[in-house]
């Protein structure tokens, strides 16, 4: 391991604790010995990184600190330019263009080797089937997702009967072949699945969503995994009612 990757793999590590790490626990976990470590931490204090701490107490990241130029592994590098080819060619339009941004602003300051690594990743996106969008803007369930708004949708199930329902939305998930919003529901009173392609209208309602997107996220999941234990199959299932 080089000493770049070295400092950048006790990056990640500091990252991980929120409270103070022994310089053992830290050597360990990083694979090096603790002489080497206290010149590893020495070298980042010395780059600017806000590390609180001493030998025998512990030590702390605080928030704030980029290593410059930014740094990744090659595995990291790989994973970063596949998921932005998956964004792009397979999220919506407005999502798939801030993907590309993202992905120009990192190479921008990325060092030379990495940036030809990041432009010539020998992975791919292999083509898809179509996916179902329907009638809807994801771009505005995403807005109403993060300021917690509610949404109005007229909506249609597996047997294509009509509803019109007022849902909480806190999540918007991408699969091969659809997106699904997950909501709580004001007309069952409960946690939903809504299909993107059967919602035939959507409006978005200034009323507040009533709970805090975080905590329905929290609720939802320890509902959906109490659903898996008894019921065997995927986290988010397809269906709705």
């Amino acid at each position: 391991m080089t000493r770049s990757e070295r400092l950048l793999t006790l990056i990640d590590a500091l990252r991980r604790h929120r409270r103070p790490v022994t310089g053992q626990a830290l050597a360990e976990e990083t694979g090096v010995s603790i002489r080497t470590l206290y010149r590893d931490i020495a070298a980042l204090q010395g780059q600017g990184a806000n590390i609180e701490g001493e030998p025998g107490l512990g030590y702390v990241l605080k928030p704030g600190f980029m290593l410059p130029p930014l740094m990744f592994s090659e595995d990291e590098i790989e994973a970063i330019a596949l998921g932005v080819a998956w964004v792009t060619r397979r999220a919506d339009a407005r999502l798939g263009q801030a993907a590309a941004n993202a992905a120009a602003k990192i190479g921008a300051v990325l060092p030379d080797d990495l940036r030809r690594e990041m432009e010539t990743s020998a992975l791919m996106i292999g083509p898809g089937e179509p996916l179902h969008g329907g009638n809807i803007d994801l771009t505005a369930v995403r807005d109403a997702i993060r300021r917690e708004r509610k949404l109005l949708i007229d909506y249609r199930d597996r047997d294509g009967a009509p509803t019109r329902r007022t849902v909480w939305p806190f999540l918007l998930a991408f699969f091969d072949r659809m997106r699904m919003i997950v909501a709580w529901c004001e007309l069952r009173q409960g946690y939903r699945h809504f299909r993107a392609d059967r919602i035939v209208s959507m409006q978005v309602l200034e009323q507040r969503a009533g709970r805090r997107r975080l905590a329905m996220t929290k609720e939802w999941r320890e509902e959906e995994m109490l659903r898996e234990r008894d019921h065997p199959g995927p986290l988010l299932s397809t269906a709705t009612n």
